[in-house]
């Protein structure tokens, strides 16, 4: 497995990720060829993210917020449809996490919907906590000091 912050080479790998998300509750911004060109392209303190499996995206993670100022990054993932239930939902968080952690970050926060159970669960064997509601979805906050993001085995 490979974790590779996105760069200008990655707007194909990018789109081919996001030719197979499934938008049911995860909806960042448009899913696109174009906006994988731009993602791609772009410079900025926030993060964009593929997970990739023998070269081969599984997976598309981002870590938002710190262009507008905020201290606390949102995180956000999806894998692709055909690739759930492997683990790679798993492995991009700890990525993330760990990417976060290498740019000064104590904590992230992400949203998920109520009736989105597999994300939840999986955040939720992740050490994180809820923290209200945004938007119409759950507020969950991870603490990045070590002892929330836990292997479980």
């Amino acid at each position: 497995m490979e974790f590779r912050v996105v760069g200008p080479a990655d707007a194909e790998l990018l789109a081919e990720v996001f030719a197979e998300i499934d938008q049911t509750f995860f909806r960042p911004h448009p899913f696109t060829s174009r906006q994988a060109q731009r993602i791609a392209s772009r410079s900025g303190d926030d993060v964009y993210a593929l997970l990739l499996m023998d070269g081969r995206p599984v997976g598309y993670g981002m870590l938002r917020g710190w262009d507008e100022g905020y201290e606390t990054p949102s995180l956000g993932i999806a894998i692709r449809t055909p690739e759930h239930r492997r683990g790679y939902g798993r492995a991009l968080m700890h990525e993330l996490h760990g990417e976060a952690r290498r740019r000064g970050a104590d904590r992230v926060r992400l949203r998920v919907h109520e009736r989105n159970e597999p994300a939840r669960h999986l955040y939720e064997s992740l050490g994180y906590r809820y923290q209200g509601m945004e938007r119409g979805e759950l507020v969950m906050i991870l603490d990045l000091d070590g002892n929330g993001d836990q292997e479980d085995g």
